[in-house]
């Protein structure tokens, strides 16, 4: 008895996390129709993927209809001149990402560091990176 009291003292205090999806708006790009695939026709009896999709997957697919082949910025990037002045230049939402550098072309293992907005960095093999902003302008302006 006393410990279901407990438990449900607890579930009041437990803090409720919830995720916002990432909305743009850009004049460049076409907007993306939010509906896509979910609006029942009588010519298709079950929605195409995208009417099946959800949250990040949604964002994805419609992300890759508007044109963007790499909406999450997770294709390898090939380094620049990787100097102080002309570092390579690394994509991100957020003010933190984890870089990984293969410092030679036959290394077998990664360099792994933590970039933070504004603050270039230099890797042991000796380039330079530095994160920036990523731009929202291709991801289908919904």
């Amino acid at each position: 008895m006393a410990l279901s009291r407990v438990a449900n003292q607890l579930k009041g205090c437990v803090p409720r996390v919830s995720t916002v999806l990432l909305r743009t708006s850009s004049s460049h790009a076409a907007p993306s129709d939010p509906q896509k695939g979910k609006v029942a026709s009588e010519q298709v009896t079950m929605p195409d993927t995208l009417g099946h999709a959800v949250g990040p997957e949604r964002w994805e697919l419609l992300a890759r209809l508007a044109g963007n082949e790499d909406p999450f910025e997770m294709n390898v990037k090939k380094r620049t001149k990787g100097t102080f002045t002309e570092p390579t230049l690394i994509p991100s939402l957020y003010d933190k990402r984890l870089v990984g550098c293969v410092c030679e072309e036959d290394a077998i293992s990664i360099q792994w560091m933590f970039l933070h907005k504004g603050e270039p960095k230099r890797c042991a093999c000796g380039n330079w990176f530095k994160l920036v902003e990523l731009d929202t302008s291709k991801f289908g302006g919904q």
